[in-house]
């Protein structure tokens, strides 16, 4: 029966949204059980794609993108796939009607990664993020207000600048493996072998500028999504706070986490005022 292969294909996306991302799968956790499988069935997706480009370097990574690429586009046109992370994304595509020109825009940026290692201009970085962040932020979007129409053009713009301060949190965040190890500097007009304290303060003024636009949207979220997405804004904001204490130099040579503890803590708190009503 095809409902088996597709609880088969639930449960890998599952599995890939908890082995590759602790936070993300907590706050994930804290959405409403009626949408919380479509976004790991998002992030299955999205995040198989990031795989290819980012780490497997002893292999055809073209190739193996142009073929992931291939069965992607077949998946959305048959509506099954046996590669199980795609058939639970086609599923979760089609019963929200994501518009293809996200997926388009997501994969052209992965694809870019293949080939372009700096970003020199503003529009450069800023296309990239659309498709690399923003548009997976509108995918769960859809989600978020089940194909609502009218709420996800309120709330498009919100997403995205959500999404960007996700990504340019990670940008930060992992500076110095993106640099070191894929030779890939995002940060247009900045070089990164002599990062200084203005430097990063003005890369961290932008992000909580977009921080503070996406909060208003989490606002507006349905009750089913509003919790979850709070939670993972709480994790970033941390995240950010703590990479604005770390001296530039120490952000380039080290990894900057939030340890269990904390993420644990912002979870208590991130309920106390959801619970009071104070979002």
């Amino acid at each position: 029966m095809k409902s088996i292969f597709d609880n088969v294909s639930h449960s890998c996306s599952k599995m890939v949204t908890k082995t590759y991302s602790t936070s993300f799968s907590l706050a994930t956790k804290m959405l409403a059980p009626s949408i919380r499988q479509d976004i790991y069935n998002i992030y299955g997706f999205v995040r198989f794609a990031d795989e290819i480009v980012d780490s497997f370097h002893n292999y055809n990574q073209a190739q193996l993108f142009e073929e992931f690429e291939k069965d992607l586009n077949l998946a959305l046109e048959r509506k099954i796939s046996l590669n199980p992370i795609l058939n639970a994304f086609q599923e979760t595509y089609h019963k929200y009607n994501i518009n293809i020109e996200l997926v388009n825009a997501f994969m052209k940026s992965m694809r870019t990664d293949l080939f372009k290692t700096t970003y020199l201009t503003e529009e450069e970085y800023k296309e990239y993020i659309y498709g690399s962040a923003d548009v997976v932020g509108l995918m769960c979007l859809k989600v978020f207000v089940n194909g609502n129409e009218e709420q996800y053009k309120n709330l498009k713009s919100t997403a995205m600048h959500l999404g960007s301060a996700f990504q340019k949190v990670n940008f930060l965040r992992d500076l110095k493996s993106d640099y070191e190890v894929l030779n890939r500097s995002y940060f247009p007009n900045t070089d990164l072998s002599k990062l200084d304290e203005e430097s990063k303060l003005s890369i961290i003024n932008d992000i909580e500028n977009d921080f503070e636009l996406g909060l208003a949207g989490i606002k507006q979220l349905p009750i089913e999504a509003k919790f979850g997405v709070f939670v993972a804004y709480r994790y970033y904001k941390q995240l950010l706070k703590k990479l604005k204490k770390t001296p530039a130099l120490q952000i380039k040579n080290a990894r900057i986490r939030v340890p269990n503890y904390k993420k644990i803590e912002l979870l208590t708190r991130s309920y106390v005022k959801y619970q009071l009503n104070l979002l």
